[in-house]
């Protein structure tokens, strides 16, 4: 990933409306949510979720598909570990106890419930 890319995800999570919406979908998992639970689920106006929804998708972090009469949500998991990886790489300056415990979140985030990061 590279500058211009990380500013236009950090800008798009940078609201709290489409930060709860990008954290619902990473815990949904690569099978996704219909937008109307989505909605639901973070008591979202129709058009504010749809705009929210728009701007995450600009900047890589949603994708959608179509199932039947429904449009599925995903987080967009590649886009995700491109910023996370942006924002550690030049991290520690040697000193790996520095970003330790990112890793063991991480890890633990990772392993929860079989999911694979």
């Amino acid at each position: 990933m590279d500058g211009p890319s990380a500013v236009t995800a950090l800008s798009a999570l940078a609201h709290q409306g489409r930060l709860d919406v990008f954290r619902l979908l990473v815990q949904a998992g690569p099978e996704g949510m219909a937008a109307g639970e989505i909605a639901r689920a973070t008591g979202s106006l129709q058009n504010t979720l749809s705009t929210n929804l728009n701007i995450l998708a600009a900047a890589g972090l949603v994708a959608s598909r179509r199932d039947g009469r429904s449009i599925i949500y995903n987080a967009g998991y590649g886009a995700m570990r491109e910023l996370l990886a942006f924002l550690m790489e030049d991290c520690c300056a040697g000193k790996p106890e520095i970003c330790a415990p990112l890793v063991a979140v991480a890890g633990q985030a990772c392993g929860a419930e079989g999911r694979s990061c």
